[in-house]
């Protein structure tokens, strides 16, 4: 006869089910039965979004592109609220023959102007609205232009869902807005303020951002000034462009 017996535990699952197990071997006289309770595991609560806190964010305009990378821009949309995680920004500063506010303030431009947080929106060729967003201290023209979004929550709710292949929807800067139904109504507001349109942080850390210079331009076309999420698969650019990680 073996010498050594075994301990048995008995355990209740959620659904009251028992499951029934060898934990270890005892010597005679000192098997026993145990019972345990399994306690139902409460599901994991979403972090909460929170808008960005103007005193926390950096004022200048390459450290709040890159600050931006893994936000999260939120729409309220005809009752529901639409999110996607910002994965791609380009840098327009004061000094950039390619900034709309390189030659001072205008009628158009002005929002540039506002202080950090502000939606710069104008329309591009007379087709798509450009969303960007206000980078330096009230009086200093200069922006972050948003490229693109990894689509998070509302995906039924966005504009031109119907005729865009789901990986297209918010890849590149006139289709961000346009299946967010962002246009010039949009053009001023606070974006760190929750309203109809705003950007907040869910505490998603960034790990890795890419590098490359801005897409379409032929002023300051040679200016290291777009950031991106390396590896992420909502990019805007071309795989040569987001090859660069740093």
């Amino acid at each position: 006869m073996n010498p050594w017996r075994c301990v048995t535990i008995i355990r209740w699952g959620q659904t009251g089910e028992i499951s029934i197990r060898a934990a270890r071997r005892l010597r005679p006289k000192e098997h026993s039965i145990r019972i345990e309770h399994q306690a139902p595991t409460a599901p994991a609560r979403p972090a909460a979004l929170l808008p960005l806190d103007r005193t926390r964010v950096p004022r200048g305009t390459v450290p709040l592109a890159r600050h931006l990378l893994g936000k999260v821009l939120v729409r309220e949309l005809d009752g529901a609220r639409v999110c996607g995680r910002i994965v791609e920004t380009e840098a327009y500063l004061e000094d950039d023959p390619a900034c709309h506010a390189y030659r001072g303030m205008t009628r158009r431009n002005r929002t540039l102007f506002l202080d950090v947080g502000h939606a710069y929106v104008y329309l591009c060729y007379g087709t798509s609205y450009l969303l960007n967003v206000s980078s330096e201290g009230e009086g200093t023209g200069a922006g972050v232009l948003l490229r693109a979004l990894e689509p998070l929550s509302g995906i039924s709710s966005l504009r031109n869902g119907r005729h865009v292949r789901p990986l297209d929807l918010t890849r590149g800067p006139g289709r961000l807005t346009a299946a967010l139904d962002v246009d010039l109504r949009h053009n001023g507001i606070d974006l760190f303020s929750p309203g109809p349109l705003w950007i907040g942080s869910d505490g998603t850390a960034v790990k890795t951002v890419g590098t490359s210079t801005r897409i379409g331009l032929t002023k300051g076309a040679d200016a290291p000034l777009r950031f991106f999420l390396a590896g992420n698969r909502y990019l805007s650019g071309s795989r040569r462009q987001n090859a660069h990680a740093v």
